[in-house]
């Protein structure tokens, strides 16, 4: 694995000596070299001026018990390609026994960058206590209008989803562009879109009942504006939080994540190995297509390494799944 999926390269930021002494070690001995790595890749994605940021039910063995317990899983994740970073792309995955704040705190402390993030509000706490800068998803919250308008006339959902997809629109376009490029398209084009949708959503807000999904919605929207807003002024910030929905909904859906001992950890070192190795392979077939644009070359990693967003506009609930996804290992 080493050797194909290129961890003794230093420009992947991850430096592994390939030579006999990396090779038929113990198994405890292999473990806490994997424990190094993922360390070293965290500690890595932590220098990162930004990153994204996710968690998970994880089914845990509860030896002596004879079934399972739930712990979370949650994932840290880096993919600059869409604004033309220079930074590898990478993810790494830690395990906790529950949801409380304090674990993202414990997990990235040390950052003080933009976190991109959903509506969970312990990442609240997190922004509060550390200085980091929160950048809400605009997925999650086309989901819930989504949710709505399927179940039945809905117009003013609708109308919502309407609006989003427009600026999805004016994404796909700019994805793979500079930071600066990106800026420049936002301000001119998504600014007018977001601020016209602030002031219809309050509105229509007065006219409905309070106790209404759609009020709910709604709400969600407004209270979390300013870190859904931050996107239009920072070309870096992706307008969601897909990146590291990809990375961690193989395991979420196949539930195959079942370490039972030291915690929690067992064979969770190997996942970001596999992910973010699958995310630099894909990055460097696309640097050798010379027929490429730097901006098709940016998307075509993108999705390949499965670390992408495939969704457009209205499709689906905004989640649809690449059609390869990699690294079902934890």
């Amino acid at each position: 694995m080493l050797k194909h999926d290129g961890f003794d390269e230093a420009d992947d930021g991850i430096v592994v000596r390939k030579d006999a002494d990396n090779v038929g070690v113990p198994l405890d001995l292999a473990g806490e070299r994997l424990d190094l790595m993922h360390e070293r890749l965290l500690g890595k994605l932590k220098t990162s001026p930004k990153l994204f940021a996710d968690e998970t039910t994880a089914p845990v063995l509860d030896p002596g018990r004879g079934k399972t317990k739930t712990g979370q899983l949650w994932a840290y994740a880096r993919d600059d390609r869409p604004c033309e970073g220079s930074d590898p792309p990478g993810v790494a995955y830690v395990y906790a026994p529950d949801r409380k704040a304090e674990r993202p705190i414990a997990h990235l402390a040390g950052f003080t960058g933009i976190l991109q993030v959903d509506g969970y509000g312990g990442y609240r706490v997190l922004a509060d206590k550390s200085g980091v800068t929160l950048a809400f998803c605009w997925a999650h919250v086309r989901r819930r209008f989504y949710e709505l308008a399927v179940s039945g006339p809905a117009p003013i959902a609708g109308e919502a989803l309407r609006r989003i997809a427009e600026l999805y629109r004016i994404e796909d376009d700019i994805r793979g562009r500079s930071a600066d490029e990106r800026r420049a398209v936002r301000r001119e084009n998504s600014r007018a879109i977001v601020a016209d949708l602030e002031l219809w959503l309050r509105e229509k807000l007065g006219l409905i009942s309070q106790k209404t999904k759609l009020a709910e919605a709604i709400r969600y929207t407004l209270s979390r504006w300013q870190g859904l807003s931050r996107f239009l002024d920072d070309g870096r910030i992706e307008i969601d939080s897909n990146t590291v929905e990809r990375s961690i909904r193989p395991i979420a859906i196949s539930g195959s994540f079942c370490p039972c001992w030291a915690g929690g950890r067992g064979p969770l070192p190997l996942a970001p190995i596999f992910r973010t190795s699958a995310s630099l392979r894909e990055q460097r077939r696309a640097r050798q297509r010379p027929d490429h644009s730097s901006r098709r070359r940016a998307r075509a990693c993108h999705y390949r390494s499965g670390l992408g967003d495939r969704s457009r506009g209205l499709r689906g609930d905004g989640f649809g799944l690449p059609a390869r996804i990699a690294c079902r290992a934890a």
